[in-house]
C-alpha cells in the first residue's frame, strides 16, 4: 500500500482516533517534522468530542530502512513504555498501529514534547546559551539511566544481542555484511575495518543500548534536556559504544574544539558519566568506538544513498548524505593516524 499525501494523512489519522477512542477526533495543524531519515515524522494537534485534547507526534514507516535490524513500531513503543517508566525523559506514547490500512505504513502516536531538536540550532541559539552548559551533565546522567535499563526482561526479549562475547568484532563482521550487500569496495573503509578488526576490546560490561545518542535526537529546551528521541536501533551491547559514538566529528555541528557533542571536552564528559554510572570507562574502548562509529556512518551513508538510486524512497536528503560518506572516511583514517602515532 503507497505512503498517503500530505492532503490525506489528517483525514485518515481523524479516522483512526476515533475509532481507537470511540470519541469523535478533529485533526488540526498537521506538519512534518525535521529529518525524517528513517522515519516519517508528523507532529500535529488533536480535538476529541469529550472536550480534550492534545498535541502528538505521528512515527510512521517509509518503504525502506536505513537499517535492517532497526526495531519495528510495535517494539518500539514497548521500548518507549519501559523506557518512560524508568524514569527516562523520553516521549510517553499513546497509540500503536501495526496495520498499514490506516497511514498506508505501521506507525506510532507519542505525547509532543517542546523542544529543538536540529543540532546546528541547539549548537547556536541564542535561547538556548544556558541550556548549552547543563546539557552535557544532563546527557551523561540520561546515558547512565538509559544504560542501566533491564534489557532480560520478557518486555524487552526482541532486542538485538551480541551472539558472542565480543560484540566489537560482531560490529566489524556486520559491517562487512553491509559492504558486501551494496557491492561496494572502497580502500579507506577496507583499511579502516582492518584496523578495527586487528584492535577490537573487549566489553568489560554488556547492557542495554539507545543506538543512536547524540544531539541530533535529543529535544533540548531552555533548561536542557527535555527527552530522548530516536530509538529505533536500539540493542544490547558494549556500553563504551554510544560513548564513542557521541564524539563523531559529524555530531559536533562545527564545535570540533568540544569533542563530546559539540558541547564539552570529552575527558569530562566521561567523568561526568562514571559518575552517574558508577562505572570506570576504559579510554581506550572509547577511542575505537568512535574509529568505528565513524566507519559505520560512513557505510551507512552509502547505504541512503542507495534507497534513493534505486528508485524506492526518492529523497534529496537520503542522496545528499551518500557524498557525506567520503568525511566519514577521512575522519577514521586520521583518528587511526593520530591513536597509532600515540602507540609508538
Amino acid at each position: 500500500m503507497s505512503i498517503l499525501s500530505t492532503g490525506e494523512l489528517p483525514q485518515q489519522l481523524g479516522r483512526y482516533l476515533t475509532e481507537v477512542t470511540r470519541l469523535s477526533t478533529q485533526i488540526t495543524g498537521a506538519q512534518v517534522l525535521a529529518g525524517g531519515a528513517s522515519r516519517d515524522s508528523w507532529a500535529f494537534s488533536a480535538e476529541f468530542s469529550d472536550g480534550t485534547h492534545g498535541q502528538f507526534v505521528l512515527r510512521r514507516d517509509l518503504p525502506t530502512t536505513m537499517n535492517d535490524t532497526a526495531l519495528t513500531r510495535a517494539q518500539e513503543f514497548m521500548l518507549l513504555q519501559s523506557a518512560y517508566a524508568h524514569g527516562v525523559r523520553c516521549p510517553r506514547v499513546r497509540w500503536m498501529c501495526i496495520d498499514p490500512e490506516p497511514l498506508g505504513m505501521p506507525f506510532l502516536i507519542m505525547d509532543y514534547v517542546t523542544g529543538i531538536s536540529i543540532g546546528r540550532k541547539v549548537m547556536t541559539a541564542p535561547e538556548l546559551e544556558s541550556a548549552r552548559k547543563v546539557l552535557p551533565a544532563q546527557m551523561a546522567a540520561q546515558l547512565a539511566l538509559i544504560h542501566s535499563l533491564d534489557w532480560r526482561g520478557q518486555e524487552l526479549g526482541f532486542l538485538s544481542q551480541p551472539t558472542t562475547s565480543s560484540p566489537s568484532r560482531e560490529a566489524v563482521r556486520d559491517l562487512y555484511a553491509l559492504l558486501d550487500r551494496l557491492n561496494v569496495a572502497i580502500p579507506a573503509l577496507e583499511y579502516a575495518l582492518r584496523w578495527c578488526d586487528i584492535h577490537a576490546p573487549e566489553a568489560p560490561r554488556i547492557t542495554f543500548i539507545h543506538g543512536d545518542f547524540r544531539v541530533g535526537n535529543l529535544l533540548v529546551d531552555a533548561d536542557g534536556l527535555a527527552a530522548v528521541i530516536d530509538w529505533e536501533f536500539a540493542h544490547v551491547g558494549d556500553p563504551t559504544e554510544e560513548l564513542g559514538y557521541l564524539c563523531l566529528r559529524d555530531w559536533r555541528f562545527g564545535n570540533d574544539a568540544l569533542r563530546a557533542a559539540g558541547l564539552s571536552k570529552r575527558e569530562s564528559f566521561l567523568i561526568e558519566y562514571e559518575k552517574a554510572s558508577g562505572t570506570t570507562v576504559n579510554r581506550s574502548s572509547v577511542d575505537w568506538w568512535e574509529v568505528m562509529g565513524n566507519v559505520r556512518w560512513a557505510a551507512i551513508c552509502l547505504n541512503q544513498a542507495e534507497r534513493h538510486l534505486s528508485g524506492q524512497d526518492p529523497s534529496v536528503e537520503l542522496a545528499s548524505l551518500g557524498r557525506r560518506s567520503i568525511d566519514m572516511q577521512a575522519e577514521a583514517l586520521s583518528l587511526i593516524r593520530r591513536l597509532e602515532e600515540t602507540r609508538a
